[in-house]
């Protein structure tokens, strides 16, 4: 039995689950979501306040969706309580980053700006010109929008310049053997 996919999922109170030929909605105070399930094959069923994921067989592909399925329904369920949030650092002379609107503005070596515009149920803040953050009620989204802000300008091995997750380490290579100075 998979560790993870026996585990109940609980249902806080103010979330409300439906289940309709294999298309789970999630609602909750931050949002809804809204997934597909039917190609996982997974047997669910909502119970009080618990969502139980059972596999129909024991065949390796079931083993490794049980899994799987119980953390996509887990993950709906604490982004429309809680919300996820990933925080991103700009290191470098020069590199910022502000909001005009909605719209992120990123300088960051580049001899033009560049701007992210975040889907409906997306949030960016800048709480400080080398600080970002992006939150939003999909776990999948919030991970996807901070990657693609992050590959704008990546972190590079010899000074660290770059955009990184927060407490992201960059291993430091040495510069060139023998170069005088």
């Amino acid at each position: 039995m998979s560790r993870i996919g026996k585990l109940p999922v609980i249902i806080p109170d103010g979330v409300q689950v439906n289940l309709q030929d294999d298309v789970i909605t999630v609602k909750g105070p931050k949002g809804e979501l809204t997934r597909d399930l039917g190609n996982l094959q997974m047997d669910i069923v909502i119970e009080d306040s618990t969502i139980l994921v059972n596999r129909p067989s024991e065949s390796n592909k079931h083993k490794a969706l049980h899994g799987l399925t119980r953390t996509l329904v887990n993950n709906m369920v604490e982004g429309v309580t809680k919300g996820y949030q990933k925080n991103l650092e700009l290191v470098g002379v020069g590199y910022r980053a502000q909001l005009q609107g909605k719209k992120l503005v990123l300088q960051v070596g580049y001899s033009h700006p560049v701007e992210f515009e975040p889907s409906k149920d997306m949030e960016i803040e800048v709480p400080a010109p080398n600080r970002i953050v992006v939150k939003g009620i999909n776990k999948e989204d919030v991970g996807t929008l901070a990657a693609n802000i992050r590959a704008v300008r990546e972190p590079e091995p010899y000074k660290g310049k770059g955009i990184r997750y927060e407490g992201e380490r960059i291993k430091l290579k040495a510069g060139k053997a023998g170069a005088k100075k």
